[in-house]
């Protein structure tokens, strides 16, 4: 498999750190050229300073990370520490970060990168709301077909909304950003709730990063076993879902995904459904496809996938 340089948008977040880690498990098919941090889950400072936590947790304390967008687009923020808690990563404790954050902005990084790399080597990875991709989409209009394809968590269809009725929380942070990046003419998959909401950690997953018997093992075991309250009381399900680690699995083990090439809108102006991906799943429109949205997945395929990874660090 030849390696695919990637930039991880982010906002951590447990299944974010899950995410990274992942990725950062697995060197010979990613090459991490660096972790953006965007305001989502907890606020810019949290996220900037737990992805350098997640780093230093793995080892892995040479790659970058860059702090960019405090606040979405046209909106005020909203935060998710009703899932998450208050730092965003609660469950372990995990010591400060001393790994430094790049000067750069993120979305200057994301830009300079674009531009620097080869045509079609790059892909975005967004795994909180797409405030820095749109901005730097925004700013430097001529990377949009630089990017080799975008790999994003977000939206619903099937499973409608999870911080609205219709809308899923990171689509719903920053509907305008979400706008601007599917229209951008760039290659997307998306990894919406409809396919998240199947990567359950039941009790047997957990167990099993458990006996990993490893920092990392027991702090992502210590951190599904957080905010699996949040889920299991929710939606009646057996754990939590992961959503985010299904972004880097896709590009380790496409096979274990399915979905179709369709339409997806997002909807910008009504209160009532803001945030809402409007997914033509059934076709029925004359809208032409601009994503590859994602139903199913091989759920045993993907942990065993992700266990043995993180077993690595």
């Amino acid at each position: 498999m030849v390696q695919r340089k990637i930039i991880i948008d982010t906002d951590p977040g447990q299944d974010d750190a899950v995410a990274i880690l992942l990725a950062l498990a697995s060197p010979e098919e990613i090459d991490v050229l660096g972790i953006t941090c965007v305001a989502g889950n907890v606020p810019l400072k949290l996220t900037s300073k737990n992805a350098r936590i997640i780093c230093e947790l793995a080892g892995k304390t040479a790659v970058p990370v860059y702090a960019g967008c405090d606040r979405p687009l046209g909106r005020e923020l909203v935060t998710a520490e009703h899932v998450h808690g208050k730092t965003g990563l609660n469950g372990p404790v995990l010591p400060d970060p001393q790994m430094p954050l790049q000067e750069t902005h993120a979305v200057d990084f994301i830009i300079e990168t674009l531009r620097a790399e080869p045509p079609g080597t790059v892909t975005l990875c967004p795994l909180g709301p797409l405030t820095n991709i749109a901005t730097a989409f925004n700013k430097a209009p001529d990377i949009a077909e630089r990017v080799q394809e975008i790999v994003l968590m977000g939206g619903a269809y099937f499973e409608v909304g999870n911080i609205t009725p219709t809308a899923e929380f990171n689509i719903y942070v920053d509907p305008q950003a979400a706008e601007i990046t599917f229209k951008s003419g760039t290659d997307i998959v998306v990894m919406p709730l409809d396919v998240t909401h199947k990567a359950l950690v039941t009790p047997d997953r957990n167990e099993a990063f458990r006996n990993l018997k490893t920092p990392v093992g027991t702090a992502v075991a210590q951190m599904t076993d957080f905010f699996e309250r949040f889920d299991k009381e929710k939606y009646g399900s057996d754990g939590a879902p992961l959503h985010d680690p299904c972004v880097t699995a896709y590009l380790l083990r496409p096979d274990l995904f399915s979905g179709r090439h369709i339409n997806v809108e997002i909807e910008t102006s009504s209160e009532l459904t803001m945030g809402m991906t409007v997914a033509d799943w059934w076709g029925v429109t004359d809208r032409p496809p601009n994503a590859l949205f994602i139903k199913d997945l091989d759920a045993d395929g993907f942990f065993s996938l992700l266990t043995e990874r993180l077993a690595r660090l």
